[in-house]
């Protein structure tokens, strides 16, 4: 693999320990710290560890999505028309709001890949539905950070 390719491979297993720190943090009841605390591997039993700036990744994705939490429900909930945010399963809301957080905080991470990431994410943890309705949902917010300026394709 090239160094490219390794870093986005980095990025992609961060993306995935956020995603578990996070589900931690709501359905487990564990601090982000806690929850960041224990995640040594992430994905298959042979999947290597996290590298030290994919952990960092990790952790300034999960305290973002933390930190902005109401900020990312309110743009979420608007694109996700007859959803409530809270009545979301758990998973989708999360891989929602990381995306979002993602897009709002790393502008120089393509538009593209953190949809793509997300569906990922949706259909690993959740399933063929949930990375359809995750597709739809960021495509909507998409539409609407593009128009005010936020994101460009």
């Amino acid at each position: 693999m090239s160094d490219g390719t390794e870093r986005w491979a980095g990025r992609r297993q961060a993306r995935a320990a956020a995603l578990q720190a996070l589900y931690e943090v709501e359905v487990g009841g564990l601090t982000v710290t806690e929850a960041l605390g224990v995640l040594d591997r992430v994905g298959e039993p042979e999947a290597p560890a996290l590298g030290e700036a994919d952990r960092a990744f990790a952790g300034t994705l999960a305290r973002g999505v933390i930190e902005s939490q109401a900020a990312l429900d309110e743009r979420i909930g608007a694109a996700a028309r007859h959803w409530r945010v809270e009545r979301m399963a758990a998973l989708d809301r999360l891989v929602l709001r990381l995306a979002v957080h993602e897009w709002l905080a790393h502008p120089k991470t393509p538009p593209r890949v953190v949809i793509n990431e997300a569906i990922e994410l949706a259909r690993a943890y959740s399933g063929e539905d949930a990375a359809k309705f995750v597709n739809g949902v960021l495509d909507g917010v998409f539409r609407a950070l593009k128009d005010e300026g936020r994101v460009v394709e």
